[in-house]
């Protein structure tokens, strides 16, 4: 078995936390009780749902240094209806020693910089594993306006957050928002002895109550394709399809493309 170490097993206990309490009887056909102190199930439904011991589950969520096998982790989450990319996250944050990075990778090779820039007229840019944008052509700094800020490293995280503008570029901001957030706490918690992060996640709780109020839902999230509205500067409003890609040979690094509908 891997041998975790105390802050990722730590993250996992959060994990489950989050997830049990997220997770109603009545969804997994138990009978609501009306005397509950805590929403969702108890640890010993879980246990006893998912065919483990109750002591042992909660060691397991109190982030002890116990071991859960791949049939353990299957069973919770089943029992916690986890969805493909929840149940993808528990088996990573579970079974892989995630080791701190030296290399952030918080740079683009100056080829994919070049392929971000042909891409104009058509918005693109590349982010990197904690959402600071590493490549922006002219396109999408006119379109997200103020993300690609020379101030500091840009991140696509504290603009969205953090810059007010980035609620008048998006009339859909609560949506995007929520689901960035998702995206950097899957990334957090594969990443819990990077010290860059939990600055990140300070500064974004500190600085937003929408982010301080959703970080402890533990929701996870991946890139993904969609539609978004973005309003221009001028006022009016666009909708376009966007697609997220792996940059080849760079892994924690994504080339997002928006088209015009």
């Amino acid at each position: 078995m891997t041998d975790l170490g105390e802050q990722q097993r730590r993250e996992l206990g959060t994990f489950l936390r989050a997830r049990r309490e997220r997770t109603s009887p009545a969804e997994v056909g138990l009978p609501d009780a009306p005397r509950r102190r805590t929403p969702g199930l108890r640890r010993e439904e879980l246990a006893v749902l998912a065919g483990i011991s109750p002591t042992w589950y909660t060691f397991l969520e109190q982030g002890r240094d116990v071991r859960a096998s791949r049939q353990v982790l299957g069973a919770l989450a089943r029992a916690l209806r986890l969805d493909d990319v929840e149940r993808d996250h528990l088996f990573t944050i579970a079974t892989e020693v995630l080791e701190p990075s030296n290399d952030l990778q918080r740079s683009a090779d100056p080829e994919v910089t070049r392929i971000v820039d042909l891409l104009d007229p058509e918005p693109a840019y590349v982010t990197g594993p904690m959402f600071d944008l590493l490549a922006v052509n002219r396109a999408a700094s006119t379109l997200f306006r103020g993300a690609a800020s020379p101030e500091r490293q840009p991140n696509l995280a504290r603009w969205v957050f953090l810059d007010p503008a980035a609620r008048d570029v998006l009339p859909d901001w609560s949506d995007v928002a929520k689901g960035l957030l998702a995206r950097l706490r899957a990334r957090a918690g594969q990443h819990t002895n990077e010290p860059a992060f939990h600055e990140l996640v300070a500064d974004l709780r500190q600085g937003s109550r929408e982010a301080d109020r959703w970080w402890p839902r533990y929701d996870v999230g991946t890139s993904r394709a969609g539609i978004k509205r973005v309003r221009r500067e001028d006022g009016v409003e666009q909708q376009l399809t966007y697609t997220s890609f792996e940059v080849a040979e760079r892994p924690m690094q994504t080339l997002t493309v928006y088209l015009r509908i």
